[in-house]
């Protein structure tokens, strides 16, 4: 299954005072990852709430801490769609050093998709829906 990538640079503001990556802030990498994939494939979401009224939301995250990355480090992360439903993906995201293969922090992303006024579940539109189908 393809994957995406997406690239990011360490700055001071996201290492804590062991000048580490704070743990919190690959969550962050890993959202903007989520939403440039889905700009890549032609959807934007601040479109799909006001066009479709959908929106998107995580659901739950597992994640793992394999090595520290550092201040000024370049990374990538990668974002695979592992499952598609109707109104929900689950989506591999894994952290690593650019050019290097060894894994820095891995996660599995549940998302949701909501009606946004009810922040019920809400199947995503067809097209979106077969577009993620064909990856």
């Amino acid at each position: 299954m393809s994957h995406f990538v997406f690239p990011v640079r360490i700055y001071y503001e996201d290492t804590d005072s062991g000048g580490v990556v704070y743990y919190a802030n690959y969550l962050k990498y890993m959202e903007r990852a989520r939403t440039e994939w889905l700009r890549t494939l032609g959807f934007e979401q601040d479109q799909m709430l006001s066009e479709e009224g959908i929106i998107f939301a995580v659901r739950s995250v597992a994640i793992d801490y394999h090595a520290p990355a550092r201040f000024n480090d370049q990374l990538v992360v990668t974002t695979t769609l592992q499952q598609l439903g109707r109104a929900s993906l689950s989506l591999l995201q894994e952290v690593r050093r650019s050019g290097q293969e060894s894994l820095l922090c891995s996660g599995t992303v549940k998302i949701a998709s909501l009606d946004g006024a009810r922040f019920r579940p809400s199947p995503m539109s067809e097209l979106l829906y077969e577009c993620l189908g064909n990856l």
